[in-house]
């Protein structure tokens, strides 16, 4: 049987399946953060490098610090397919991504200061890999703010769509300076990415983390989705039937 995709384009379409789709992700989003949680509480050494108990901020930091990262190529993905084919439903993605990759920027600089002020004894500095993280977390509320500031829908979506496009050139630049070949280069207090040389335990616990949170994204997203179709939606005659059927 050939299941024809392009149906579910339309808002009206997309609704009821994202309905279906967000106990899935969530129930996945449990398992797997709290799956990657326990591991990496109980089943990794105490003790990594020079650091001490505190590095356990590492599971949380690090999912949270590559959704804000992901979330904002996924929110610039949807804008450009919106500008391109002009899909309705493309915008709304966007919209509903650049709030929750919002919440994780701000969740990965939280949890970033309280690594530093433990180890480093400052709460924030302001260096590359910090300062380009703060950056993603403006465009973030830039485009959630000008497109809060434009009534009109249409062209809400186009001009924050632009703003998306422009700020995304600051992801490369935030993985450059967290992935430096030179460290000179990118002198900072953060440490330098150092997953291909992390013990096998805090490894796995970190990436089943970082899939518990993607589930999660998946799942709010989906939910945030579904409340931008309802209210754009609201006057047409799907919605009413809709609502006349609760």
């Amino acid at each position: 049987m050939t299941i024809n995709w392009f149906k579910y384009s339309s808002p009206a379409s997309f609704y009821p399946l994202a309905g279906k789709l967000i106990p899935v992700f969530m129930v996945l989003a449990i398992v797997l953060t709290l799956g990657g949680l326990y591991w990496g509480f109980f089943q990794t050494p105490d003790v990594l490098s020079d650091q001490k108990q505190y590095y356990r901020i590492i599971f949380v930091h690090i999912a949270s610090a590559w959704m804000a990262m992901w979330l904002y190529v996924v929110m610039v993905f949807w804008a450009v397919l919106g500008l391109i084919f002009n899909t309705r439903l493309s915008y709304m993605f966007a919209c509903a991504t650049a709030v929750t990759g919002a919440i994780m920027t701000a969740l990965s600089l939280w949890t970033g200061a309280f690594w530093g002020q433990t180890s480093w004894g400052t709460w924030w500095d302001w260096d590359p890999r910090m300062t380009t993280q703060l950056i993603l977390l403006f465009l973030y509320m830039g485009y959630i703010a000008l497109h809060s500031a434009i009534d009109d829908n249409r062209r809400a979506d186009r001009a924050s769509a632009v703003l998306a496009m422009v700020g995304l050139a600051i992801v490369p630049v935030i993985y450059y300076s967290i992935n430096c070949p030179d460290p000179n280069a990118c002198a900072s207090l953060h440490q330098e990415s150092s997953m291909e040389r992390i013990e096998t335990n805090i490894f796995i616990a970190i990436m089943t983390t970082v899939a518990g949170f993607w589930m999660y994204c998946f799942a709010v997203i989906l939910m945030r989705t579904r409340n931008i179709i309802l209210q754009r939606e609201r006057k047409s005659s799907w919605v009413a039937r809709l609502e006349a059927l609760k």
